[in-house]
């Protein structure tokens, strides 16, 4: 028996390989294709974003000022709450005192004016007894 081998001057290899190189080309194109819509869309947002920073670049002055303002004023309003604090402090301190003061004031007073007050009494009692002449052994009859 003999073999017989056909061979043909075909090769199928160059048909694979031409068939992957074509597949790498088509997908070189789209990712070329994608690349340039994707530079595209960059580049009208490099444009928005180039208008934002102008508008910001004119806003970013009047803001400055405005926040220099306002923070010259919070500054006066903390040295005024600093003082109102120190004048609450010296009218607590003030109100203090005066309250010690009348409560002393009372104490040395209210035990002179019952003084007084009897003495006064003892006053017009003998005062009465002497007008009158209370003959009842010194006790008096007030009506």
């Amino acid at each position: 028996m003999e073999v017989i081998v056909l061979t043909t001057s075909f090769n199928w290899s160059i048909v694979l390989d031409v068939g992957v190189g074509v597949g790498v080309l088509l997908m070189g194109l789209g990712v070329f294709i994608a690349m340039r819509a994707l530079a595209a869309t960059l580049s009208r947002v490099n444009v928005t974003l180039d208008e934002v920073d102008r508008q910001v670049a004119g806003v970013g002055k009047p803001v400055a000022d405005t926040l220099t303002h306002v923070n010259g004023i919070a500054g006066t309003a903390d040295t005024t709450v600093a003082r109102v604090s120190h004048v609450v402090e010296s009218v607590e301190s003030v109100a203090g005192s005066v309250a010690n003061t009348a409560k002393l004031m009372a104490t040395a007073v209210s035990p002179t004016l019952i003084n007084v007050g009897a003495t006064l009494t003892g006053i017009s009692a003998g005062l009465r007894r002497l007008v009158r002449g209370s003959s009842d052994g010194g006790t008096t009859n007030f009506k």
